[in-house]
């Protein structure tokens, strides 16, 4: 058998090289929009936490953002817990929760479609997070239209 003779890595080691930036940090011109639509299912995948996590940092470079849950996408935005609504069952339970309540705070819109709410999933308006603003499924097309026409960034997120 070989030998391994390097130490084993340790605590707050470097494996890359995280400070280097190779691209211009692109901040938002005035009146500029962004949409972030989620066609996904909750738990499913890490596509709705990390895009949420982009949603917030198109924020943060001054965009005016706006996330869009329809289909699945609407199960991100329901209040969530154990054995409460609020508790968190376990570490990190709550974090798309606690990430689109965070979005909201600073300012970011969420629409979420009444159709998938209440003929897909089986919930009404009072299960979704606070702050969050149920439409009417022929928005959710209005929504991405006016988006594109005032030339927005649109990110579509889909899983299947």
């Amino acid at each position: 058998m070989p030998t391994v003779e390097k130490a084993a890595h340790q605590k707050g080691d470097f494996f890359v090289d995280y400070e280097e930036k190779v691209f211009e940090d692109v901040k938002a011109e005035p009146g500029e929009k962004a949409l972030v639509t989620f066609h996904t299912v909750a738990f499913e995948g890490s596509i709705g936490l990390v895009n949420m996590l982009q949603a917030t940092r198109l924020l943060r470079k001054g965009f005016d953002t706006s996330v869009l849950l329809y289909g699945p996408g609407v199960t991100l935005g329901l209040q969530r817990g154990f054995p409460t609504l609020g508790d968190e069952a376990f570490p990190g339970h709550l974090a798309v929760n606690n990430q689109l309540t965070k979005f909201m705070g600073e300012g970011g819109k969420i629409y979420a479609c009444r159709f998938a709410l209440q003929a897909l999933y089986g919930h009404g308006e009072p299960s979704l997070i606070e702050g969050i603003k149920p439409i009417n499924p022929l928005d959710v097309l209005d929504l991405v239209l006016l988006h594109r026409r005032d030339n927005a960034f649109i990110l579509d997120t889909w899983t299947l």
